[in-house]
This record gives structure tokens, C-alpha cells and sequence, in this order.
């Protein structure tokens, strides 16, 4: 059986808060816990993220490789096998895809993939084609049309 006296704080859980720059009777006056002087002791005194004490940082010293093009767009890729279940009256466009939950937004840029098959002759609208899905569209009787304006030159 516990007694009151024996009860205590969970291990390295706080009573109360440590109440800084409050007084010599609060255990954390004077410095404050800052210590004595020295640039973590000022106001302000923090260094940036990467600083190493004015040697040339790591971020630095390190070589960089390789290009990123910041005018990238990546295409959302559809296969054959997500458009199988649409009806062949209507043509898929980008916004039945997003009705259906395929793609988040009808503005992004749709490339469409064979894998799978094709029974129906859809009729599908979108930014870009493979090979084997154009193949494979036609073959069943069906239409690609190639959206214009891609936001991305190579899709």
C-alpha cells in the first residue's frame, strides 16, 4: 500500500516552473542560468543554425552537385487500368478525374500511362500520352487528345 509520504513527481517531470531572473531565493537569479558573461550570456545571444564559431561552416565546405530546375512541373500519371471504369459516352477529362478522386486538382498536368487495358472506346483528354497508351486507346476504338497549354515543356 502507498502512503502520502511516499508519493513523488514522475521521473524527470517538473513540480513547477523554473521561474528565471526572479531573485536570489528563486535559485535562478543573478545570471539567470546564464552563467558568467560570454555570448550565450547577452541578450540576443544566439547563433545561427550551421555557425561553427566563424570557421567556414559544413554547408559550405561540402561540394554541390548536379541542377535543379525550379521550373519543373511534375505530370500526375494515370494508367490505363484507373480509366477502365468510366463510361464511354462521355469523354475523361481532368475534371471527371478529380469528380472520381483520381487527381486532387483538374490544373494539374496529366500523363497517361498503358499499363492495363482498354474494353470501351473512351475518348480521354489530357496533357500527354505514352506510346504504348496511345496504342492502346486507339486500338479499342477510343481518342487521345492532347490538352494544349502543358504548364511543362517535356511532360
Amino acid at each position: 500500500m502507498i502512503r502520502l509520504d511516499q508519493l513523488k513527481p514522475a521521473p524527470g517531470s517538473r513540480k513547477k516552473e523554473k521561474r528565471i531572473g526572479r531573485g536570489i531565493g528563486s535559485g535562478h537569479g543573478k545570471t539567470s542560468t546564464k552563467g558568467h558573461k560570454g555570448q550565450a550570456a547577452r541578450s540576443g545571444g544566439t547563433k545561427a543554425p550551421g555557425f561553427e564559431g566563424g570557421q567556414s561552416p559544413m554547408i559550405r565546405r561540402v561540394p554541390k552537385r548536379g541542377f535543379v530546375n525550379i521550373f519543373r512541373v511534375e505530370a500526375v500519371v494515370i494508367n490505363l487500368d484507373r480509366l477502365a471504369a468510366f463510361d464511354a459516352k462521355d469523354p475523361v477529362t481532368p475534371e471527371r478525374l478529380q469528380a472520381a478522386g483520381l487527381i486532387k486538382s483538374a490544373a494539374m498536368t496529366i500523363k497517361v500511362l498503358g499499363q492495363g487495358a482498354l474494353s470501351a472506346p473512351l475518348s480521354i483528354r489530357a496533357h500527354a500520352f505514352s506510346r504504348s497508351a496511345k496504342e492502346k486507346i486507339e486500338a479499342a476504338g477510343g481518342q487521345a487528345i492532347v490538352i494544349e497549354g502543358s504548364r511543362s515543356p517535356r511532360v
